[in-house]
């Protein structure tokens, strides 16, 4: 089974800002089922319903560099 990791600032129905989360959101279902491992990763914005922030598990977090600093991520 191949994996897919999309990882996007915004995907429907979790959060939208414009045209990247319809993308986002509807890309990785197109995948067949039984031969992708498809997920998709998001930042945990606050505007994020609390219906889905429910039902989110947290897995890990790990620091990035970014414009010479390291960030928590």
């Amino acid at each position: 089974m191949k994996r897919i990791l999309f990882t996007a600032s915004e995907a429907v129905p979790f959060i939208k800002t414009g045209g990247l989360a319809d993308v986002a959101g509807t890309l990785p279902k197109s995948f067949n089922k039984d031969e992708f491992d498809v997920r998709v990763v998001l930042p945990k914005y606050k505007v994020i319903p609390e219906k889905f922030r429910n039902q989110m598990q947290y897995r890990t977090h790990f620091y990035m560099d970014f414009a010479g600093e390291s960030r928590y991520v």
